[in-house]
């Protein structure tokens, strides 16, 4: 990263952001996510005390407004994103609709003059939500089919959805996905492929490479066409059940009403529970009625206008333990076209997935490179050797934090899991931590009442910043990563510069009247 020891050495210890040179305390409840404009002008914060406030990200920094969500029925605000060009905020929050239900709700605020421009529902809350583009924004809903079984459909909403004109369409589905053994998709991002061929950071460590070749978190490309791929048996996990059998040449659909009719008659009982025949009645149906996914992702010959929709499913048990990709094509980046998906074809009910990422483990927080190259996330693991027999009770999961890398250009990890932070919140209680990556560095929060920093070249971790309590969320300075900000349990943000950045400051500060005063007067005598 530097062109000698004694540069590098000098980064390590002169360039981390770990001098705290203010706290701000306007929140009077836990605050639980931060991000900055692209411009690195402002920064929102998101607190259990229902607002959302904007800050001034200057010398020192201040208030700049407060927005307050409970008017809308809110609980709380949990996360918050600026568009590309930082004119408009994504505020998401927990909404309590009627007989105290709570989903989600997403705001989209004006930074010109800070008005609410519209709402959009968001179900589960977790989703958080996104921007697809400068105007555009998903959101998603979850509709329940069993006990276990659902279907999570995600929406491209137009942020202003005051247009009049019936022919402009202001929502479109995007994705309809079944949901299997109690999983829903949660904490969706989009990645930007056109960034690939220009990286911030290129980690190809040979050793690092090999060394991904016995990861614990297998890789599986659904859309290969390749003879190759299509030999290697597949690996994707299988809910812990009993097999149907095999018909030979019959359909998922002419099998599935077998099935129905050999238990209607009396002529099979299966050796079943009833949640297992759920499952497996649902992957039955979904065999028959999904569309097949898209080529191969790693073949695609431009990623100038693709991106990738990211966000954290399962197919095991309810706790995020997979990562799923779904390519966006151009087409469906925009809110014109059919509606509600009238192009399918009524054999294609539900959307296919691209990739799965299998982290073997409760997937805690996820964040994206600068580049958008890099996928780095935040999990809990499972007992090696677990077997899981009800989707209802997951296995528990590890106090220490794993931080795993991924490479969205050869959907392989390239770095071995950096360690040091930790978490002790079970299964049923666990929450999300947001972390945050620069050129440079990689930060997240933690239970143990610290935020910590690690080098990307290095993998090893360079500063523990002390707060009072858990911290939820950290967040570089997009334009100055020897700034970070940390949010935290205790209801404050620290705000952090490096050493070198301290002296700089120190020194452009105009020394005191008095004292000069008094240098003056001595000299006199």
């Amino acid at each position: 990263a530097a062109v000698s020891w004694y540069d590098e050495f000098q980064r390590l210890y002169d360039t981390i952001p770990c001098v705290e040179v203010q706290a701000l305390r306007e929140h009077n409840d836990q605050v639980l996510h931060l991000s900055f404009s692209h411009s690195g002008c402002l920064f929102a914060s998101c607190s259990k005390d229902c607002t959302v406030k904007i800050w001034s990200n200057e010398l020192d920094i201040s208030l700049q407004h407060s927005s307050n969500m409970r008017p809308y029925n809110w609980s709380y605000t949990q996360f918050s994103q600026f568009n590309s060009d930082d004119s408009l905020l994504l505020v998401s929050g927990v909404f309590v609709g009627p007989h105290n239900s709570s989903s989600g709700e997403i705001a989209v605020i004006s930074m010109e003059n800070f008005t609410l421009l519209s709402r959009v529902r968001n179900k589960p809350y977790d989703v958080f939500g996104c921007w697809l583009n400068e105007t555009n924004l998903i959101s998603g809903n979850l509709h329940r089919i069993g006990r276990i079984t659902s279907c999570s459909v995600l929406w491209l909403n137009n942020a202003f959805q005051g247009i009049e004109s019936e022919n402009v369409n202001v929502v479109k589905r995007l994705f309809k996905i079944q949901n299997l053994n109690a999983s829903t998709i949660r904490t969706v991002m989009v990645a930007d492929c056109s960034r690939y061929d220009s990286p911030d950071l290129l980690l190809d460590y040979e050793e690092q490479l090999a060394a991904s070749s016995t990861s614990t978190c297998p890789v599986f490309d659904l859309g290969s066409d390749s003879e190759e791929e299509e030999a290697k048996p597949k690996q994707t996990p299988e809910p812990a059940v009993q097999e149907l059998p095999d018909d030979g040449g019959v359909t998922a659909g002419d099998g599935l009403q077998q099935f129905f009719d050999d238990i209607m008659e009396g002529r099979v009982r299966p050796a079943m529970t009833e949640t297992e025949l759920e499952t497996k009645v649902a992957e039955l149906f979904v065999r028959n009625r999904t569309k097949p996914p898209e080529l191969n992702l790693l073949s695609t010959d431009s990623n100038s206008k693709t991106k990738y929709l990211i966000f954290t499913t399962g197919c095991l048990t309810y706790s995020p333990h997979q990562i799923g990709i779904k390519r966006i094509l151009p087409h469906q980046m925009t809110t014109a076209g059919p509606v509600l998906g009238e192009e399918r074809r009524s054999d294609e009910f539900f959307d296919s997935l691209d990739h799965v990422i299998d982290i073997h483990g409760h997937i805690i927080g996820m964040g994206l490179s600068p580049d958008h190259r890099y996928l780095y996330v935040n999990s809990r693991a499972w007992p090696r050797d677990c077997v899981i027999s009800d989707p209802m009770q997951p296995p528990p999961i590890a106090e220490e934090i794993d931080l795993h890398v991924f490479d969205l250009k050869t959907m392989k990890e390239v770095k071995r899991a950096l360690r040091a932070h930790r978490a002790y919140t079970p299964n049923e209680e666990c929450f999300f931590i947001f972390l945050d990556v620069s050129r440079d560095f990689v930060a997240s929060g933690a239970e143990d009442r610290h935020g910590y920093i690690w080098d990307r070249h290095y993998n090893i971790c360079l500063a523990k910043l002390q707060h009072d309590n858990v911290v939820n969320s950290v967040a570089f300075s997009p334009v100055e990563q020897e700034l970070l900000l940390t949010a935290s349990d205790d209801t404050t943000i620290k705000v952090w510069r490096s050493p070198r950045t301290v002296r700089v400051q120190q020194a452009r500060k105009p020394r005191p009247r008095k004292l000069l005063f008094s240098w003056l007067m001595n000299q006199k005598s």
